[in-house]
């Protein structure tokens, strides 16, 4: 499987990252199957949380054995230092690791949330303290806000940063989800860019849901290939899986035959998303 260079960290990601939330809540055996499956095709990308259900757990056995087969990036909803530094010492138990590739404030949406973790007694002094202790390699951002984004990179020289990416949202940009502003700054400043929501199709239309994700997904391989070829023909380092494990040997598949889309083939996607609704604004 391809890899790119994740911006200024300098190490090199596989162009698909398992998004963990996928093995947090299911068995440890269907847990193993999803992670030999990683492992045999090269992707080298974890992304875990500890409100992932169980999946800290599940990859517990995986960093006993192949720690340094993976670039682990956790993250934290906790925006003071205190809260931060106990659920980062949590994770680090639950893992079985002494140390993490990259930790991210997660789900950073909200201005005044930002202030509190970059303010006096924040949830970045924890990190940033971690740092230092060769605890944490580097330090990331998660936002389904572009705008908030944006701004948090203006304050902090943050590593990395993960956002919501896909073609619906350019068909209905909006400046509540334009991510492309994001995508420009991080790409000038180096910031390694983690594409989420990649594999979205709309909010789920109806009550029956057939996937544990909380969106209705892609889910046949030619939608699949057309979501992850156009998220990674933007520059993006890697894109995160969608929260199911039963999608997640077509994404593999997607991602070790892509190719750059032209332009054209870009617009005519974007195009084709007039009739469905964008995840982003909520509400």
């Amino acid at each position: 499987m391809e890899k790119r260079r994740l911006g200024r960290t300098g190490r090199m990601s596989s162009i698909l990252t398992l998004g963990c939330y996928a093995i947090g809540f299911i068995p440890q055996r269907e847990a193993d199957e999803v992670m030999e499956l990683a492992l045999e095709h090269g992707v080298n990308h974890l992304d875990v949380a500890p409100t992932y259900g169980e999946a800290e757990l599940r990859l517990r056995k995986w960093m006993r054995e192949h720690r340094d087969d993976f670039f682990l990036a956790c993250k934290t909803r906790e925006r003071t230092r205190e809260g931060a530094s106990a659920e980062m010492s949590r994770s680090l138990e639950r893992l079985g690791v002494d140390h993490f590739d990259l930790y991210q404030l997660h789900g950073l949406d909200d201005l005044g949330e930002l202030e509190v973790a970059l303010g006096e007694g924040g949830a970045m002094e924890a990190i940033t303290a971690a740092r230092e202790e060769g605890v944490v390699s580097h330090v990331g951002i998660t936002s389904h806000n572009p705008l908030t984004a944006l701004e948090a990179l203006r304050r902090f020289d943050f590593d990395t940063v993960l956002f919501p990416l896909n073609y619906i949202l350019l068909r209905h940009a909006v400046p509540e989800n334009d991510y492309r502003p994001l995508l420009r700054l991080a790409m000038e400043r180096g910031v390694g860019i983690i594409a989420m929501k990649a594999f979205t199709k709309q909010p789920w239309q109806t009550e029956e849901r057939g996937y544990q994700t909380w969106y209705e997904p892609w889910d046949t391989q030619p939608e699949i290939d057309r979501a992850l070829w156009l998220a990674l023909s933007q520059g993006v380092t890697t894109a995160a899986s969608a929260e199911d494990p039963r999608l997640f040997p077509m994404m593999v598949d997607a991602a070790e035959r892509y190719r750059e889309l032209s332009r054209r083939e870009q617009e005519e996607l974007v195009a084709s998303a007039a009739g469905l609704r964008p995840l982003f604004p909520r509400g």
